[in-house]
């Protein structure tokens, strides 16, 4: 399992970014070079792009706001899970270990957006950081399937989170593109950034199914606790 980063380094990362209104792809420039003597001269296109509008501002400042928490909420997940569970099942080092390191790079990639374009993270982080590492434990204790049935109502609802946030850029994307407007080359990496994070997601989703998430007990109890419990994390961290 890779070392987790420390408390210190997680709060240096997440303060050091500024509250302000995200700029996201708002505005396009084109650099200019000297073209050499001998060479034709190149013609650059500037793209044609919209401004964002306040609540587009605002959707996308949250969007990576709650992203942010949810990534790091899941890497300590992991880590307090991972212990216990290995004691019991080393077998399962592998498969830990792979979606712990994938948690962590989603975790780093949202760590640079919200630097990048001074996004504030979620004021709840002491809570989130708590609440998560008590899940994680709290469920490995309990077992195996306890722990899978975990990540499965947590990929569950975060798969939907992620999909909820893709329709809503691809319909920025498609009124832009109706008004003629050309659409941002980060904003195509950003859709592809989620879709990407999301099918990872998923894929734990599929690796907990199959190490018997569904035979915890009771599994309609915990699975819909913990589904629960991540709507409201969601919910709150978009906000605050």
């Amino acid at each position: 399992m890779s070392a987790t980063l420390s408390s210190a380094a997680r709060r240096q990362c997440l303060l050091k970014s500024k509250q302000s209104p995200i700029r996201l792809l708002s505005t396009s420039s084109t650099s200019s070079s000297q073209t050499p003597q001998n060479e034709a001269p190149k013609q650059n296109k500037t793209k044609n792009l919209k401004p964002l509008t306040p609540s587009q501002q605002a959707f996308l400042s949250s969007a990576l706001r709650v992203n942010q928490a949810g990534e790091l909420a899941a890497t300590l997940i992991y880590t307090a899970q991972t212990p216990p569970i290995l004691r019991r099942e080393p077998h399962l080092r592998p498969l830990m270990s792979h979606m712990y390191d994938q948690e962590a790079a989603h975790l780093r990639t949202f760590n640079s957006l919200i630097a990048k374009h001074r996004v504030r993270p979620t004021a709840l982080y002491p809570l989130w950081s708590v609440l998560a590492t008590g899940l994680g434990w709290s469920t490995a204790i309990m077992g195996k399937e306890a722990a899978m049935a975990c990540t499965e109502a947590v990929e569950t609802e975060i798969g939907d989170h992620y999909n909820a946030q893709i329709r809503t850029l691809l319909e920025m994307v498609g009124e832009w593109e109706r008004e003629g407007y050309d659409v941002g080359d980060e904003f195509q990496e950003l859709i592809g950034t989620l879709r990407r994070i999301r099918d990872e997601e998923l894929e734990h989703l599929d690796h907990a199914v199959e190490h018997d998430a569904k035979k915890a007990e009771p599994h309609w109890l915990l699975t819909g606790v913990i589904r629960a419990g991540c709507r409201g994390a969601i919910w709150v961290s978009e906000r605050v």
